[in-house]
C-alpha cells in the first residue's frame, strides 16, 4: 500500500519535472527543421524560474476567478497524473478514484477556469480567444466521447490501466482498423485540445489570431508561470495517454520494486520524444487553418471515430 502512494506521488513528480522539457524540445526541433538555431531545450525551465521571480499585476476590475485560475489549471493535470499509466502497468493507490470520462471531466474544469479568468479582465483580446476556445471545445467533446466509448467498449472498463492492459493485448490487435482510426482520431484531438497546429499556432503572438495562448494574455508574474506551467503539463498528460494506453503500452514498471519504477523514467520520455518527432512533422508540413475551417478538421475527427466504433461493433 505505501508503495502505491508513493509511486503516484512520484508518477505527478514526473509530470511536473519534465513537462517544460518536452515543450523545450518540441520548440527546439521545429526550429532547427525550419533551419534556425533557436532556443535551448531548458528555455522553458529558464522562463519559468523569471516568471515565478517577477511581480504579479492584476487588473483592478478581475475578481477571484482570475486569481484563482492559474492553481486551478496548474493542479488539474497533476490529479490527472496520479489516474492515468504514466510509469506502471499495474494500478496504483488512486487509480479507481476516477476512470477516463472522469479525467476528461477534470482537465476541461482547468480550461474552464482559465476561459473564465480571461473574461474577467474586461480585455478585449481575452473573451475573443475564450469564445475560440468554447468552440473548439464545444467541438472536440463528442470526438472525446465516441473515442472513451470505443476503447472501454472494448476493454469491458473505463479505468486507464485496464484499458491499458486489455486494448493491445494480443499484440495482434494493435493492427485492427478500429485500433488505428481511434489513434488517429485521438491524435487530431490533442492537436486540438492543445491549440497545435493545424488548429492554432502556439507561438503566434498576434492577438487577433490567438485561440488558447489568448486566455494568459493578461497574467503576469506567478500567474504566467503557472498557467504556462498548466499548459505543457497538460500537454504531457495527454501525450502519456495516447501512447501509454493506445500506442505502445510497452516499457511502463510491471513489479513493485523501486528501480523498476525509475527505469521507466527514461522509457516513457523516450515514448514522449517519439510523440514530439511525429508532431514536429505535423506542424512543419502544415499551415494554421482559418477560423471556420478548424470545424472541418474537427468533423473529420469526428468521423474517424464514428468509423472506429462501428468497425469495432461490426467486427471488422
Amino acid at each position: 500500500m505505501t508503495e502505491r502512494i508513493l509511486y503516484n506521488f512520484v508518477q505527478a513528480l514526473v509530470v511536473i519535472a519534465f513537462a517544460p522539457l518536452a515543450e523545450g524540445v518540441l520548440a527546439r526541433l521545429k526550429e532547427i527543421v525550419q533551419s534556425k538555431r533557436g532556443p535551448s531545450i531548458f528555455q522553458p525551465y529558464r522562463d519559468l524560474w523569471k516568471l515565478l521571480h517577477k511581480d504579479e499585476i492584476v487588473s483592478e476590475h478581475s475578481s477571484w476567478i482570475f486569481r484563482a485560475a492559474p492553481y486551478v489549471a496548474f493542479t488539474t493535470p497533476v490529479f490527472v497524473a496520479l489516474l492515468i499509466p504514466v510509469l506502471t502497468s499495474y494500478p496504483l493507490f488512486f487509480a479507481f478514484m476516477g476512470d477516463m470520462l472522469g479525467g476528461g471531466f477534470i482537465l476541461a474544469l482547468g480550461g474552464f477556469f482559465a476561459s473564465l479568468a480571461a473574461v474577467d479582465t474586461g480585455n478585449p483580446y481575452g473573451p475573443m480567444g475564450a469564445s475560440r476556445t468554447r468552440m473548439v471545445g464545444f467541438l472536440a467533446e463528442p470526438v472525446f466521447i465516441i473515442v472513451f466509448f470505443t476503447v472501454s467498449f472494448v476493454a469491458g472498463s473505463t479505468i486507464p490501466y485496464i484499458v491499458q492492459k486489455v486494448w493491445v493485448t494480443p499484440f495482434s490487435n494493435f493492427f485492427e482498423p478500429s485500433h488505428v482510426l481511434v489513434m488517429l482520431a485521438f491524435l487530431m484531438l490533442i492537436l486540438a485540445e492543445d491549440g497545435r497546429i493545424p488548429v492554432d499556432s502556439p507561438s503566434g503572438h498576434f492577438e487577433l489570431a490567438m485561440i488558447d495562448k489568448s486566455k494568459s494574455l493578461e497574467y503576469s508574474g506567478r500567474g504566467a508561470a503557472l498557467m504556462k506551467w498548466a499548459g505543457a503539463m497538460k500537454f504531457f498528460v495527454l501525450v502519456c495517454i495516447f501512447m501509454n494506453v493506445l500506442v505502445t503500452p510497452w516499457g511502463l514498471a510491471s513489479s513493485m520494486l523501486l528501480s523498476a519504477v525509475l527505469l521507466a523514467i527514461p522509457l516513457i520520455l523516450g515514448k514522449i520524444l517519439l510523440f514530439v518527432l511525429v508532431l514536429v512533422v505535423i506542424e512543419s508540413s502544415l499551415a494554421k487553418l482559418r477560423l471556420f475551417r478548424i470545424t472541418e478538421f474537427i468533423g473529420a475527427a469526428f468521423v474517424t471515430s464514428v468509423v472506429a466504433m462501428i468497425t469495432r461493433l461490426s467486427g471488422i
